[in-house]
């Protein structure tokens, strides 16, 4: 709607994850750092956990894609699930073929697949997305399928990625098995008021931006209603560019800002 008016060739601020968009701040860049670590050195368990809106999917998407991982991946959005729909949506992720309601066929099938895949100098890789959602049976169920091994070699890595609650969740003694395995950790934080800038300046750039759209003052106050958290600020900066855009307007001030704050200040209370 107001792409022309900005001269942009892109939606700069869109809330779903897009590796075109994905912006390196120095705490990005450590967690990377940590992924990589993890997937080279075979480590079972990896967990990446920050609050809501921080980036953890984006940061998962852009490791994946920029470091060509030569792997098959398993993607579960909400790990709630029972034992055995957690079986089904594993196996339809993985394209294994399992048509069986038994724990013990199931067992059978995926060391099969896992085996044939290390044969064939491939990875798996399951990303488990919103971990702190896992309950107890399928977390310790989990567990269990990181002990399959070849050759003292582990034969699936598993991404933990959630919510800061995650953290009390595998802190508590009946995860104590998991907790052994889980040698690669990162929490990311939100973005200080100097990166919020930046942040705002690539994916405007990235749009096709060629001048300054937002003030200091209009960073200044996105950076207070959002606390550096990305997914807020893709919100205020959004609302802020269409409301610019109705009054006419190419440059984003803090009293726009603060319009737009009092519309969205649901989201904060």
């Amino acid at each position: 709607m107001y792409l022309a008016h900005y001269n942009l060739t892109l939606k700069p601020f869109e809330e779903s994850p897009d590796p075109r968009f994905f912006w390196l701040s120095e705490k990005h860049k450590e967690a990377l750092a940590s992924l990589k670590y993890g997937i080279q050195e075979n480590k079972a368990f990896i967990l990446i956990n920050g609050d809501v809106g921080t980036g953890k999917t984006s940061l998962i998407n852009y490791f994946l894609i920029e470091n060509d991982i030569d792997a098959i991946v398993a993607n579960l959005p909400d790990p709630d699930l029972s034992i055995y729909d957690f079986f089904k949506l594993i196996t339809n992720e993985f394209n294994i073929s399992f048509d069986s309601n038994s724990k013990g066929d199931f067992l059978i099938q995926f060391e099969h697949f896992l085996q044939s895949t290390y044969s064939g100098r491939k990875r798996v890789l399951l990303i488990i997305d919103e971990a702190q959602r896992l309950n107890q049976q399928l977390m310790e169920q989990i567990r269990l399928l990181s002990n399959i091994e070849r050759n003292y070699t582990k034969l699936i890595n598993v991404f933990l990625v959630g919510q800061n609650e995650v953290i009390a969740i595998i802190k508590d003694e009946k995860n104590k098995p998991l907790r052994q395995r889980l040698t690669v950790h990162y929490t990311i934080e939100p973005l200080t008021e100097p990166e919020t800038q930046e942040y705002i300046k690539h994916r405007l750039r990235v749009a096709g931006s060629q001048n300054g759209i937002f003030t200091h003052k209009a960073v200044h106050e996105i950076f207070s209603f959002s606390g550096g958290c990305p997914r807020l600020i893709n919100i205020i900066c959004d609302r802020a560019l269409l409301t610019a855009y109705v009054r006419e307007t190419k440059k984003i001030t803090g009293e726009i800002i603060k319009q737009c704050t009092d519309e969205l200040k649901i989201l904060i209370e």
